[in-house]
């Protein structure tokens, strides 16, 4: 379905980037993937993903907090023909009360969760437009729609994407590009995963219990999203199906805010 499109997939290496990028290449999709890890185990990845699904799959290592970089990164996509499909999927997370949340850390997280997308979409957009098509991607959060406690920089990066994610649908609304956010809920990742351990050791409970406890406070399906479950809707985004679909924060989070 996607076959010929270049997809840059941000914070890829691992979790849900790496589900999306996945999902994409399954529909053909040339990828370029970004994202810090062990450069063996990223190689690896790499030739795996463009074996597997028959595309041509490069990595791009640059640090997504540094303005500078992500000109770069974006200026080498162009060189490959110039990106199709913008996935802003690269985020990072801290936890504090706001009156004691390090200063540090803010900026942290809204360089990497907001300004970041700002970035790679002001610079993707010019190509698209010049091929009147192009699809930008913005994975937000359930915390792009609600809130909990002790995530300031994290809920306000994530509103934020949602923002952003509807004036770019606007600004691109007679053109062939569209523009939507996916608000995911828990998702079983590496880094959830952590969050699951730390419990179980706190309370002295099992993973199993840690798990269903984590997942039973926000989630009324009492169950976790999955990579390729986000994957599936990504591609139906990028597909003409999804043409007239644009400036959406679509939820797929397991009931959690619709309570």
């Amino acid at each position: 379905m996607l076959k010929g499109k270049l997809a840059l997939v941000t914070g890829s290496t691992s979790g849900i980037g790496l589900g999306l990028a996945r999902a994409l290449a399954a529909q053909g999709c040339d990828l370029i993937i970004n994202g810090f890890g062990d450069a063996v185990q990223i190689e690896a990845l790499r030739a795996e993903l463009a074996q597997t699904h028959g595309v041509r799959v490069l990595f791009e290592g640059a640090d997504l907090s540094r303005v500078e970089d992500i000109e770069s990164l974006m200026a080498r996509c162009a060189a490959h023909g110039g990106v199709d499909i913008l996935v802003n999927n690269a985020g990072i997370q801290h936890v504090s009360p706001v009156e004691s949340f390090p200063v540090d850390r803010w900026n942290a997280v809204i360089a990497l969760n907001l300004t970041a997308a700002f970035h790679t979409t002001r610079l993707a957009l010019p190509g698209m437009k010049a091929r009147n098509w192009g699809r930008i991607l913005n994975i937000a959060s359930a915390h792009g729609l609600v809130a909990s406690v002790e995530k300031s920089a994290y809920v306000a990066a994530k509103h934020g994407i949602v923002g952003l994610t509807k004036v770019v649908a606007l600004e691109t609304a007679q053109t062939g590009i569209t523009c939507n956010a996916i608000c995911p809920g828990w998702v079983l990742t590496p880094l959830v995963q952590q969050q699951i351990n730390a419990r179980a050791a706190e309370h002295g409970i099992s993973e199993q219990q840690a798990k269903e406890m984590l997942v039973g406070e926000k989630q009324p399906s009492k169950e976790f999203v999955t990579p390729e479950q986000l994957g599936g809707l990504a591609t139906f985004l990028c597909s003409s199906h999804a043409d007239q679909v644009r400036g959406v924060a679509w939820a797929m989070d397991g009931g959690w805010t619709a309570q």
